[in-house]
């Protein structure tokens, strides 16, 4: 298929200007002025902002095990319209994805979706903080990334342990921070809301504590260790004093982070708990200058899908939110157009570094590259609407608010695979 979309901006993370672009057979063939070419399909950019597609390196798609929320395919059809065409995906499925097969299953099934689900393998067998995975053989069967996600590994010595082995693998070990002996049963935020709602609460110990832990353990070995959904001022502020001193961290932050307190869950709505929980003004202060300063490396989703009868009663329903239709048009809301950070930023924080951290292909804009691109109209507002999202589930923290700026069309190897 070849697609020629003119007098569109161009952004990536060296470029930022108004080009015409040819693409043929899956890749970028010519960038300029006036390029005239036949074209199975010519499409005018103006007012549009053409830039490399969204990867998001903290999802869950439910499968296998858990289909009645999400399955790997209305996973990655939510993922299209979100300008998403990489994830990876989180490994607490039913069973864990702690063996070879599993990951072979995804793969498959991803296949022909326009979206390179990248699976991820626990830390630990069966994600019981026993015993280790084979990380050999799960590296052979594609495996870039272990982490227990959903829970942190409770030894600290076979966490150490992890990241040693993740040095000879070349295995990026990434860190779900919350010690559940802290969190104790608590279902949101605790402090003043909490208090007020009368329920149990969440300390922030919980995630402060295992992300100095993550970070002690990583410089001990050398190694790397990403940490995951960061979502407190104190968990930002040491992860940036550990870059200072040389340790080997990257962090994500997911959008509701920096766009909502915990003063949401006095709705008592389900749909505004996940872990880690929404936190305060000054968290979501600390976050925002995480990302504006580099501290914070990318935005993910955690995309999170839970039915709706699972999501009815305040007090008893799982944690987490969908939100991969959402991301890009809530970053572009909270903070491109609050001018906290320019249109080169966005394509940093959640096209190149999730990539970069994860040893993938760096997009980029230009002649010979991978097509993979979405076409974005950074004005359109719109209202999230639940019920018209492509995921199974509906539990969106964005749900009926208006968002400026939307993902149009997403191209993945050259081919049009989602358009509004």
């Amino acid at each position: 298929m070849s697609v020629l979309i003119k007098n569109v901006r161009t952004v990536d993370c060296h470029t930022d200007k108004i080009s015409d672009v040819f693409i043929d057979n899956g890749v970028i063939a010519e960038i300029g002025e006036n390029i005239d070419r036949i074209a199975d399909e010519t499409v005018s950019g103006e007012g549009l902002v053409l830039m490399p597609s969204v990867f998001d390196m903290h999802v869950h798609f439910r499968d296998p095990g858990q289909t009645e929320k999400e399955d790997i395919l209305t996973g990655c059809s939510s993922a299209l319209a979100g300008g998403v065409t990489g994830v990876l995906a989180m490994p607490n499925t039913t069973p864990p994805c702690d063996s070879p097969e599993i990951l072979e299953y995804v793969r498959k099934k991803a296949e022909n979706t326009g979206v390179d689900v990248y699976q991820a393998g626990c830390i630990t067998k069966g994600m019981k903080s026993r015993e280790l995975c084979d990380y050999d053989s799960l590296k052979k069967a594609g495996c870039i990334c272990v982490t227990d996600d959903g829970k942190p590994v409770e030894n600290a010595e076979l966490m150490r342990k992890a990241l040693e082995l993740s040095n000879k693998n070349n295995i990026l070990v990434s860190s779900h921070c919350e010690d559940l002996s802290i969190i104790n049963g608590g279902i949101m935020n605790r402090g003043e809301v909490s208090e007020k709602l009368g329920v149990k609460g969440m300390d922030r110990a919980s995630e402060d504590y295992i992300t100095a832990r993550e970070m002690i353990l990583a410089k001990s070995v050398g190694a790397r260790v990403h940490i995951c959904h960061v979502s407190t001022k104190d968990s930002v502020e040491m992860i940036r004093f550990a870059k200072s001193r040389g340790v080997k961290v990257t962090c994500e932050t997911a959008p509701h982070y920096f766009t909502f307190t915990d003063k949401m869950l006095e709705k008592r709505d389900a749909d505004y708990r996940m872990n880690p929980p929404l936190r305060t003004f000054e968290d979501v202060q600390a976050v925002k200058e995480g990302i504006k300063d580099g501290t914070i490396d990318c935005i993910i989703t955690d995309h999170a899908p839970h039915t709706a009868q699972q999501k009815a009663d305040f007090l008893k329903a799982p944690n987490g939110v969908v939100g991969l239709e959402t991301s890009l048009s809530a970053v572009l809301t909270g903070l491109y157009h609050t001018g906290e950070i320019n249109l080169q930023k966005v394509v940093e924080i959640m096209c190149v570094n999730p990539r970069k951290i994860l040893g993938l292909e760096i997009p980029e804009i230009s002649r010979g590259s991978t097509a993979d691109l979405i076409l974005v109209d950074p004005l359109l507002e719109w209202t999230v609407e639940p019920e018209k999202l492509h995921s199974k589930s509906k539990n969106s923290v964005f749900k009926n608010m208006e968002l400026k700026g939307r993902v149009i069309m997403t191209i993945s190897k050259g081919e049009i695979r989602y358009r509004l």
